[in-house]
């Protein structure tokens, strides 16, 4: 077992749980423990299909916005309130493309002025505005970053990696042991039309291991 998700909020909020099948899940916080260590099995409160595994956690105000997507580079914003749901099995909220994994859900702080930067397995990375992301209540979304569709169905390429950065905020690429910090200047060269294919990284930035945002 390992480290999968956090979220951020308080004991009067609901919390929402994503699976693997991008079926969304409700629970009010203050119904989880609240002590340190293991805390209990989500089977308990849900009933996940078979070969489910939850992917993702969130807590938020009913008019949040979330930017959820996938590894075929499909995406949408959605409002926290329409993950809400009574059902223990669920309700559907994204649509995945054959192949297609659930990428991490990523809060949306500045839906105006905000960008969205998408990095692909193979180096490709695109920064495109937040607002240029259709808001959907639920589905597969519109095409965020592209890839050539050969190279998806071969498996040979996918959007690896997705997260939004607000005012002045930065992005760090890791690369193994080595990283980089990239500001919005920087980032400005790999600006696309929404569903574009996106840049290569420059040389020896192009096998990225995880990515992070800093103030």
């Amino acid at each position: 077992d390992g480290f999968q998700d956090m979220a951020q909020g308080k004991s009067n909020q609901n919390v929402v749980f994503v699976d693997s099948f991008g079926r969304a899940y409700a629970l009010a916080a203050h119904l989880l423990p609240s002590a340190r260590g293991q805390g209990e099995p989500l089977t308990g409160r849900f009933k996940p299909a078979s070969g489910a595994e939850f992917k993702s956690c969130l807590m938020g105000r009913d008019d949040d916005q979330f930017l959820m997507s996938s590894s075929h580079g499909y995406g949408y914003i959605c409002q926290f309130e329409n993950m809400l749901t009574r059902s223990k099995n669920g309700k559907a909220q994204i649509s995945l493309p054959r192949g297609a994994q659930l990428l991490p859900v990523v809060a949306v702080s500045d839906y105006e002025s905000g960008q969205v930067v998408s990095i692909t397995s193979d180096g490709y990375i695109a920064m495109l505005e937040v607002k240029s992301v259709p808001q959907l209540a639920r589905g597969k979304g519109n095409k965020i970053q592209g890839i050539p569709p050969r190279r998806i169905k071969s498996g040979e390429e996918e959007v690896a990696f997705i997260t939004c950065l607000a005012g002045k905020q930065k992005l760090v690429i890791h690369c193994g042991k080595k990283y980089k910090t990239m500001n919005l200047k920087e980032l400005e060269d790999y600006r696309i039309e929404r569903g574009k294919r996106g840049r290569k990284l420059p040389r020896g930035y192009q096998n990225v291991t995880a990515i992070e945002v800093v103030d």
